[in-house]
């Protein structure tokens, strides 16, 4: 089985990003039979996007993975769905922010994503990981970047399937904050169970 997994690079004033520590701590120490290929995501509207699809064509992985920090959230939240909007206040890491903007100019108005979504629940649940399907991916770069891949997917006929799953926030990037947070640790226990569950 071959799965790509994506983590995005820091944005928003942190100097570090979940998604990508888990993504290159797994990468150490691959599951059992899976082909892993890992890429880092640029925070930005442009490269985001377009990494994401030139690693999924130059792999040419059975199931993509994406990762994502969702500061606020208290579990892994397993996305269902990316909608074909743009609109985000905080800037990426371009300086650029977008208001009501489709991603895909007369693009479908959502896609959603083709990963078996309440088995990567049960599976990491089963791993004693706090987890729950998600209707909203938001519409800053994990959506975009989601719908992007899920539409390329779909135009070009491919048989990989795509998911996402965003990650809640480190416990020391919100030291000062009242919001939710989990450890690397139980994040990466968490997305090790998702990706033996898609290899079988």
């Amino acid at each position: 089985m071959k799965i790509l997994l994506t983590g995005f690079e820091p944005f928003g004033g942190s100097n570090v990003n979940p998604s990508l520590q888990i993504v290159r701590s797994i990468a150490t120490s691959p599951p059992m039979d899976i082909e892993l290929q890992i890429a880092m995501l640029p925070v930005d509207r442009i490269t985001g996007p377009s990494t994401a699809v030139v690693a999924v064509e130059s792999f040419r992985p059975d199931v993509v993975l994406c990762l994502g920090q969702a500061t606020g959230r208290d579990a892994l939240s397993i996305e269902r769905v990316a909608i074909n909007l743009m609109d985000y206040s905080l800037a990426d890491n371009a300086g650029v922010v977008v208001t009501d903007e489709p991603i895909i100019l007369n693009g479908p108005a959502a896609y959603f994503v083709s990963v078996p979504v309440r088995n990567l629940l049960s599976a990491v649940h089963a791993a004693h990981v706090p987890a729950r399907l998600s209707t909203t991916a938001g519409t800053f770069l994990c959506n975009q970047v989601l719908y992007v891949l899920l539409h390329h997917v779909a135009v070009n006929t491919l048989q990989t399937r795509v998911g996402f799953i965003h990650v809640p926030a480190l416990p020391e990037q919100v030291v000062e904050q009242t919001v939710p947070s989990m450890s690397l640790e139980t994040m990466i226990t968490g997305v090790r169970a998702a990706l033996e569950c898609l290899a079988h």
